[in-house]
């Protein structure tokens, strides 16, 4: 009996090293392919002085730049976990004080996004005067304090109970900052707190321009796109949520047999963790009229022509 125990053990090891072979090469090219894509992106939009002085292009901008950080650290995490390597903590804390605050800057970022199309449509006149780049950096560093909030608390929880936890080797995971029971119930706080302000600010924002599209005094066009633009913050929001439910999925794949669990662990990180995040700055960016000749201008090395410019310093739609 004992022998047998010990073959399926050794038969389940060497099958969870070919399986890993072949996921990491996978996880690795999904993960370079969107930073690729994103560097791109970035690079299109600091092309253009049009976009760099434009509070809307600055938005995406720190989108583009906070996704390139969040995959750069879900990659490490992934080879972490997936390779059982064990780190400083003092490193690991750093990683995740990133992407903790890059989880939360996106749908903090939509709803910055969304704020500055509902001052377009619905206080034209006042859009130059209350968007400008000044002012959209001023939003950028509340993102930054909101989003490392909760991770910094945790950081410094620990400083004050075990700060020689930093100095330790280790496998790298978030429980190691957790150590009060309070930790666990301000996590959920603090998660519910931002992403109900969040949906609340995407709810008002697409009402009020809703409203303010019926009126006759304004241009039905732009309040149109701009409602399509909301409608489309709202649909990011739905992906990055679906990052929430990556732990209870684990949670409840656990119950399954070892070789089930494996392979559903992978397509749930894959599906649920990281495709969401990927696609979102990819759908906003190819979505933009003004901003999607610039890109593929650059994707293409510039074999391609970018469309003129119009009045406004922008591409035409």
């Amino acid at each position: 009996m004992w022998l047998r125990l010990l073959l399926q053990i050794y038969t389940m090891r060497v099958k969870m090293a070919d399986e890993r072979i072949l996921k990491v090469p996978l996880v690795l090219v999904t993960c370079f392919i969107f930073m690729y894509l994103d560097c791109v992106m970035l690079v299109a939009v600091r092309s253009k002085a049009a976009f760099r002085e434009t509070s809307r292009y600055i938005l995406f901008a720190h989108m583009l730049f906070n996704d390139i950080l969040s995959l750069v650290t879900s990659m490490f995490f992934y080879l972490f976990t997936i390779l059982y390597l064990e780190i400083i903590q003092g490193f690991c804390t750093f990683l995740m004080l990133i992407t903790a605050t890059t989880f939360i800057n996106e749908p903090l970022n939509l709803a910055v996004m969304s704020l500055e199309r509902y001052v377009a449509v619905c206080f034209p006149l006042r859009h130059g005067e209350l968007s400008t780049p000044q002012k959209t950096f001023y939003a950028l560093v509340v993102i930054w304090v909101l989003g490392s909030a909760s991770i910094l608390i945790d950081i410094l929880t620990v400083v004050f109970v075990q700060p020689s936890l930093f100095l330790l080797s280790g496998l790298c995971t978030r429980e190691q900052l957790i150590k009060k029971s309070w930790q666990r119930d301000k996590e959920v706080a603090f998660s519910v707190l931002y992403f109900t302000l969040v949906a609340g600010v995407l709810l008002f924002t697409y009402v009020s321009i809703t409203l303010e599209a019926r009126s006759a005094r304004t241009d039905r066009t732009s309040a149109q796109k701009a409602m399509r633009t909301v409608m489309l913050h709202a649909f990011q929001l739905c992906l990055s949520l679906m990052s929430f439910l990556y732990n209870l999925f684990q949670v409840l794949l656990s119950s399954l047999p070892l070789d089930v669990f494996v392979q559903l662990r992978f397509v749930n990180y894959v599906v649920v963790l990281l495709l969401p995040r990927c696609l979102s700055p990819l759908i906003y960016g190819l979505r933009d009229q003004s901003f999607r000749p610039v890109f593929m201008y650059h994707l293409t090395c510039g074999t391609r022509s970018v469309k003129p410019a119009g009045p406004s310093g922008l591409m035409t739609e």
